[in-house]
């Protein structure tokens, strides 16, 4: 590169001109990754945390990242994808990577490349690694991209590796069923290290593996799990020793839904497993819990008409979003700004919400991945779905609900990572 880019999104286009597929292109591997870290010398001096999964990991993420800021722990997370900001992916003790922090990280990581040509993803995993040992991170928690066995968080050993659930997604990659894709995920798992996973029917290729590499594997049900109890939740497992743990008098976790107590129950069994080196009281536990946020995850903000954002986008996490809908309290009508991604399972999605949606208000997202509004109408249309009209954007969706929802109605904004950001911006509120 003749000239260093100037500012972040000088740098944010340079990573895309790497690939052809741009901020979107992916190319499954590990080669790239480990030659380009390996000019950087770059090793562990602190434990890290991997969590894949198809839904979940980054209520995942959050929590560990909560529980252990709050138990004093100088924590570098990385997660993707952003909403409104790229730095919202590399957080350093709680805060955003500054733009001079990841500047300097992709600097050295483009000095290092010599040629290599490393994907948008790829970059920005080793250059978020170079602003952690910078800033000097005593617990670093990675969210895999994609899969597991070959994303390039992978890259890093692991001292205990999470998989937060299995079901269909990304099939052009992982496989068409949920063996093949359980075997994906698993590949985050290694010999000796412990394996938490909290799916209640795991795939038979996820134990297999787990047992080939000789992975500390806890499953959720057996080796741990949760007891609701009136207004309060109990957490049994079992520590780094395999004695016995409870904790009891939990409060439910900040963020809203019922599927968050089984990802909080994966956190508590890592952070169990990582004791000696990570130990954390129960008051961090509860204090973090309490704290942890995360934008467009069940996201129910204040106001009348309710507005929700979910960036549910696969079938599974459809029907979690569903139930949750169904939780809430009474409301006359549900309006919901609808936009997704073309190759994602767009049918699964809309039949899993179908009876919780009574105005349909498809719209159209940027991008070559995006499915028009069009598109989404004639598959609402074809299940007897009432479309109340077809947008040229999230946000004019949305300001159209805006206008015509009732103080009883509920406004819910889903389908992608795309959709859920315009709103954030129309509504004016930070990721």
């Amino acid at each position: 590169m003749a000239v260093e880019p100037a500012g972040l999104g000088d740098w944010l286009a340079h990573l895309e001109s790497l690939h052809p597929g741009g901020s979107a292109g992916i190319e499954l591997g590990l080669e790239r990754v480990l030659e380009v870290k390996a000019r950087l010398g770059q090793r562990a001096s602190c434990p890290v945390i991997l969590v894949a999964g198809t839904n979940g990991k980054g209520s995942t993420c959050a929590m560990l990242d909560a529980i252990l800021r709050a138990a004093g722990y100088r924590v570098g997370l990385y997660t993707s994808p952003h909403l409104l900001r790229y730095n919202e992916r590399v957080r350093i003790d709680g805060r955003e990577a500054g733009d001079a922090e990841l500047c300097a990280a992709f600097a050295r990581v483009e000095a290092a490349r010599e040629g290599t040509a490393l994907t948008y993803f790829e970059f920005g995993t080793l250059a978020a690694w170079e602003a952690f040992a910078a800033a000097g991170c005593e617990a670093i928690v990675l969210e895999v991209g994609l899969g597991g066995r070959l994303d390039a968080t992978n890259a890093y050993a692991a001292d205990c590796a999470i998989v937060t659930g299995v079901d269909i997604d990304h099939t052009e990659f992982l496989g068409v069923d949920r063996e093949s894709i359980g075997r994906e995920k698993a590949g985050i798992f290694h010999s000796g290290i412990p394996a938490v996973c909290g799916d209640t029917q795991p795939p038979q290729s996820l134990l297999d593996h787990a047992r080939a590499v000789g992975a500390d594997l806890r499953l959720i049900g057996r080796d741990f799990g949760y007891e609701v109890h009136d207004r309060q939740w109990l957490y049994w497992g079992r520590s780094a020793r395999g004695d016995s743990v409870r904790r009891g008098g939990l409060a439910f976790p900040a963020l809203r839904g019922a599927r968050q107590l089984a990802n909080a129950s994966c956190v508590l069994a890592a952070l169990d497993a990582l004791q000696p080196r990570l130990p954390v009281a129960m008051q961090d536990i509860r204090r973090g819990l309490g704290e942890v946020h995360l934008a467009g995850r069940f996201q129910v903000l204040p106001g009348r008409p309710t507005v929700v954002l979910d960036v549910a986008h696969n079938p599974q996490a459809a029907r979690t979003l569903a139930a949750n809908l169904g939780d809430m309290g009474f409301h006359r009508a549900t309006w919901a700004v609808f936009g997704m991604l073309a190759d994602k399972d767009i049918d699964g999605v809309v039949d899993a919400l179908a009876g919780r949606i009574t105005h349909w208000l498809p719209c159209t997202l940027t991008g070559r991945r995006g499915a028009s509004a069009d598109a989404l109408a004639a598959r609402l249309r074809a299940r007897g779905l009432e479309v109340a009209g077809e947008f040229a954007t999230p946000a004019d969706a949305l300001a159209w609900a805006l206008e015509r929802a009732g103080e009883d109605d509920r406004i819910l904004a889903f389908g992608s990572f795309l959709t859920v950001a315009e709103a954030l911006q129309v509504l004016g509120r930070p990721a």
